[in-house]
C-alpha cells in the first residue's frame, strides 16, 4: 500500500534554559548555566519544519508541554499558592526548579515508539509513550504526551497510544531515539530495530562511565504494545564504549530509511553479525558506514552527524539533514561531500541552524518524531498541526508575542513566567485544535 513518512516535530517551550540536567550528555553538561534564547530555539524548530513542508516533506508539530510543572512540585510536597511553592522550592530545593522547568519534551525523537499499519497485527498506527525514566526532569513527560499524541492522532479507528511502560529501570525506555524501522517501501510490511544499551540479564555487559538508557527487557515490552507482526523486530545492542563517549542515544551514532542504515563503524555490539541479520530480512539493504579512521566518537558527539534526518526525494535518491555544526567541522564535512560524490543512495546534504537546541543536546534528529502513515491515516490526522504557510505564519507570530528572548536559571521562579506560558499554551491549544490537554493546576 501507498503510504508517506511524516516527520512531527518538537516546537521548543517558553522555559527553554540550560540546567545540564542530562548526565551521559555531554553538550547539556558543558553549556549549563549559560543564558539560552527560548525564542530563538522556537524560531530555529519552525525554520526547519518549514523549509522541509516546503520541500514536499508531510511536516507537523508536536506542542510544547506547560512548564513549571507545577504539579510535580505539589506531588513532591509543596503547598500553597504558585508563588509560594516557587519560592518555597528555590530555597529548599533549587535543582528542582530546573528539572520541573526543563523544555526536554520538545526532542520528541523520546516520546515514543511507533509501529506503522503495515507492520501491525490489528493494521493501525501504535505508538507507545516512552517511560524516559532515567532522568527525573523527563520521567515526568510522559502523561502529558500521552495526551498531546491522543490529540493529534485521535481516530481510533486509525490510532491506538499506549501509554508508559511501569517507571522502573527494568524498563527503561527512552522511545524512538533507539529505534529504526526499514523497509522497500514505506507502506510495505517492514523490519524494526530495537538498540538497547543494557540487558538486565546481563549488566555487566553495559558502560561503565554513563547510563545505558534503553533496556532490552523496554524494546521486548514495547514490541509487544505494539502489536508487531511476529518475526517484524530485531533487537541489537549499543556499543557501550560509545555510550560511555557521550553517544547516550541509538540516534547520536545511527540513522535508516527504508533500505539504508546510516551509522558509524563503531554503533553497535558485533556489527557484521547486525549486518547479516538486517540483510537477510531487507532485500537491498545498504549500510553506509563511516569509518573510525576518518570520523571518531568523540568528532559524532560534537557535531551530531548521525543525529541527522535520512529523507527520501521524490526521485527516490535521499536528502540528510544535518546540524550547523556537521558543516562547520572540516573533516566531517569533507568525508560527507565525499559520500554524496560517491553516487550511493544519500546525493543531497541540507544543514540547519539549531544551535539552541544543540547546546542542550538534540539535533535535528531528536526534535522530531517519525509517522509512517497511508493516505486514509493521514487523512484522520488532525489537520491543524500539519506546516504549510499559514500555520508557519500563525506559529511565528505566536512565538513572537509570548517567547522570552532571555532566560537564566534565576528566571524560573519568577511567578510571571509561569503566567506567561499558560497564557500562551492555551491560546496554542485553540491554534491547533487540541482541547484540553494541559492542566493547569493552581
Amino acid at each position: 500500500m501507498k503510504a508517506t513518512e511524516a516527520n512531527f516535530d518538537g516546537l521548543p517551550g517558553l522555559t527553554h534554559h540550560y540546567a545540564g540536567l542530562s548526565f551521559g550528555n555531554e553538550a547539556s553538561t558543558r553549556n549549563q548555566f549559560q543564558l539560552s534564547n527560548p525564542r530563538l530555539a522556537a524560531k530555529q524548530g519552525l525554520m526547519k519544519m518549514k523549509a522541509l513542508a516546503d520541500m514536499g516533506f508531510v511536516q507537523g508539530v508536536i506542542p510544547p508541554h506547560q512548564r513549571p510543572d507545577m504539579a510535580a512540585l505539589r506531588q513532591l510536597g509543596f503547598s500553597g499558592s504558585d508563588a509560594r511553592v516557587l519560592q518555597d522550592v528555590v530555597k529548599k530545593a533549587p535543582g528542582l526548579l530546573s528539572a520541573v522547568s526543563s523544555a526536554s519534551a520538545m526532542w520528541v525523537a523520546n516520546a515514543a515508539t511507533v509501529a506503522p499499519s503495515a507492520d501491525t497485527l490489528d493494521g493501525r498506527v501504535h505508538f507507545t509513550v516512552a517511560n524516559l525514566n532515567n532522568k527525573f526532569h523527563r520521567a515526568i513527560e510522559a502523561t502529558t504526551t500521552s495526551s498531546l499524541l491522543g490529540a493529534i492522532f485521535r481516530d481510533a479507528d486509525h490510532f491506538a497510544v499506549h501509554d508508559a511502560l511501569p517507571q522502573v529501570a527494568m524498563f527503561g525506555d527512552e522511545g524512538a531515539a533507539n529505534h529504526n524501522r526499514f523497509g522497500a517501501g514505506y507502506g510495505s510490511a517492514g523490519v524494526q530495530l530495537f538498540i538497547y544499551g543494557r540487558d538486565e540479564s546481563h549488566p555487566e555487559r553495559g558502560p561503565q562511565r554513563y547510563p545505558a538508557r534503553q533496556t532490552r527487557q523496554a524494546s521486548e515490552a514495547v514490541a509487544r504494545l505494539n502489536q508487531l507482526v511476529p518475526g517484524c523486530a530485531i533487537y541489537a545492542q549499543q556499543n557501550p564504549a560509545a555510550i560511555d563517549q557521550g553517544v547516550f542515544h541509538n540516534d547520536v551514532i545511527a540513522v535508516s530509511n527504508q533500505q539504508v542504515l546510516f551509522c558509524h563503524q563503531q554503533a553497535f555490539v558485533d556489527q557484521p553479525a547486525l549486518y547479516r541479520s538486517l540483510a537477510e530480512k531487507i532485500p537491498g539493504f545498504t549500510p553506509v558506514e563511516v569509518p573510525a579512521s576518518r570520523i571518531s566518537i568523540a568528532d559524532c558527539v560534537q557535531t551530531y552527524l548521525f543525529n541527522s534526518q535520512l529523507l527520501t526525494r521524490p526521485d527516490d535518491n535521499m536528502l540528510l539533514v544535518l546540524p550547523e555544526e556537521a558543516r562547520r567541522h572540516e573533516g566531517v564535512w569533507r568525508w560527507l561531500n565525499e559520500l554524496t560524490e560517491q553516487q550511493g543512495p544519500i546525493r543531497e546534504l541540507r544543514a540547519f541552524d539549531l544551535r539552541e537546541s544543540m547546546c542542550n543536546g538534540g539535533g535535528p534528529a531528536c526534535l522530531r518524531l517519525r509517522v509512517v502513515l497511508t493516505p486514509q491515516e493521514q487523512a484522520k490526522v488532525n489537520p491543524a498541526v500539519l506546516m504549510n504557510e499559514t500555520l508557519f505564519a500563525t506559529l511565528d507570530q505566536w512565538v513572537e508575542r509570548h517567547y522570552r528572548d532571555r532566560l537564566s536559571q534565576q528566571d524560573l521562579a519568577d511567578p510571571q513566567l509561569l503566567d506567561e506560558g499558560r497564557v500562551a499554551l492555551d491560546e496554542l491549544t485553540k491554534l491547533l485544535d487540541l482541547g484540553n490537554v494541559y492542566n493547569f493546576q493552581q
